[in-house]
Formats: structure tokens, sequence, C-alpha cells
């Protein structure tokens, strides 16, 4: 393969000598390749003159084919790279709680079977940082609601519902559903969001203020205080799943609900792990709670 590089860039520059020097060979190692091939070829490429070196009427019959031999091997070489890639990469994911608990677990587990050297690096955050950190580069991408994020690219990838949470004992427990209004009056326990909160959008949107009386950025320590009869909430209904917590959960009327996504800096300059795993991930999506 050298040897069809040193016709191209003597081609290309019109000097063996430049040819040399710009591929890191001597002159007479350049001479002997361009000899080796066309002996092994039994046709003359390249003329030498005064004026330059140029492709004989022959050589200029074979240089498409070896500018395509050239191209399908530097295309060779860039397919073993991202296989290489994948025998060792690793995937820098930005999450929320509910997806790394009700998502991610299968998902690696899927991925792993297929790529087992591929490792995975988990940042727990919020539509605030979690956008910052793949701005910055920290993270590969990131799973946000897109409606959170600006100057970034978002993929969109499903919705879900939000519940209401109360304590079990609680008057409204009883009920089929509940309202934003009847929410509004009861102590309320915040999801912090960071740039966003669905649930404080949901109460705006209906011109209702719920009475926050404590905020936290963990689904689990929300579901706690609940059930010790610290308030009520809004949670995700993904959260809601397989929780151990003697809790009340109930439908809202009419629904509140949450957008799941990606926000990504830019695909084409992801690594090639993580691009597959985003194809896995696009492809498995409705197959996801």
């Amino acid at each position: 393969m050298n040897r069809y590089i040193a016709v191209q860039k003597i081609v290309e520059l019109g000097s063996f000598t430049k040819a040399a020097e710009a591929l890191g060979y001597t002159q007479s190692a350049m001479s002997q390749m361009i000899a080796s091939l066309e002996e092994e070829l039994s046709i003359k490429i390249l003329n030498r003159s005064r004026v330059g070196v140029k492709l004989t009427v022959e050589g200029k019959e074979l240089y498409p084919f070896i500018q395509k031999t050239i191209s399908q091997y530097q295309a060779l070489q860039e397919k073993a790279n991202e296989i290489k890639g994948l025998e060792s990469g690793t995937i820098r994911i930005g999450t929320i709680s509910s997806i790394s608990c009700h998502w991610l677990p299968r998902l690696i587990n899927d991925f792993q079977t297929i790529y087992p050297n591929v490792q995975f690096l988990l940042h727990q955050g919020d539509y605030k940082t979690i956008p910052e950190w793949v701005r910055a580069g920290y993270l590969d991408f990131g799973f946000i609601n897109p409606d959170a994020v600006t100057g970034l690219k978002t993929h969109f990838l499903k919705e879900g519902e939000l519940k209401a949470v109360l304590p079990v004992d609680h008057v409204l427990a009883k009920q089929k559903f509940v309202t934003l209004n009847e929410l509004s009056e009861e102590p309320f326990l915040l999801l912090e969001g960071g740039t966003l909160s669905e649930p404080l959008e949901a109460f705006h949107k209906n011109g209702l203020e719920p009475n926050v009386r404590i905020c936290l950025h963990d689904d689990y320590s929300i579901l706690s205080m609940i059930e010790t009869g610290l308030g009520v909430s809004i949670l995700p209904e993904l959260v809601l799943r397989r929780i151990g917590y003697e809790v009340a959960i109930l439908p809202i009327n009419p629904p509140v609900t949450r957008k799941i996504g990606l926000v990504i800096k830019d695909k084409k300059t992801l690594p090639i792990s993580s691009k597959i795993f985003i194809d896995h991930l696009i492809q498995e999506v409705n197959n996801l709670p």
C-alpha cells in the first residue's frame, strides 16, 4: 500500500524529492518503491523529465484504480479503528434517577451482551447540570426534557405521565383521581429539576401556586417524606414503578406529562461506542416503560 501512496504523492507534487520529504522517505527508497511496483505490474507508471514527473499513458489508465485502492484502504483503517473503539470504549452519560433505575439497566445489559468490553460512566444530575456537562465535553450525551435545553441538539424519545403521590391516610388518597387545584392547597414537596419543573409548569399554566414546603433533588427522598406525612408531591410514573414506600399514587385530572429526550453536543464527534448505544436506545425506546 505504501507504494500506491508514494505514486499518489509523486503525482500530486510532481517531484520524487518533494514526495519523499512529505512521506518521510529518502529519495532512494522512494525510487525503489516505484521501481518495485512497475516491475510487479510490468508497466511503466511514471516518466521523469527536467520539468518534473508525470504519469505515462499506461499510468494515466491505472491511476484511478490506484486512487480507489488507497481510498478503500483508508476506509478499512477507519472501520478497524471503530471496531477497536467498541472493544475498549467508554460511554459517558448524564442521567436522572428514574432513567438510571428503569431504563439503563436493561439497555446496558443488552448492549454489553454484544460489546462486553465497553464501559459506562454515569453522572446523575438535573435539567441544568446535564446540559452543562454535555456542553463542556464531560459527557457524551444526557437524558433530559428537551424543553429545558437551549443551544444544544436534542432528540425526543417519548412522553411519560406524572402522578400525584400522597400519604396513605390522606383524605384525598381515597379518591379515584386528584386535581391540581386540590394539590395546590396541600403542603407540597417539590422535585427540583434545575431549569425546568414539570409540576410547577402545570400549576402555573392553570393559574395556581403550590404551597411548596421542601425542595429536593432526589425522588426517593421525597417518597420517604411523603410516607411519613410531610406533604404531597407530583412525580414521574417511571419513578413510581416497583417502589417500597407505603404511599398512595393517584392519577391527576387533567393529566400532567413530561417529555424524555437526549441532549447531544454534536453526534458527528461522538465516540463510535456512544453513537451505536444511542442507535440501540432509539431502536428499543418503544419497549421501555
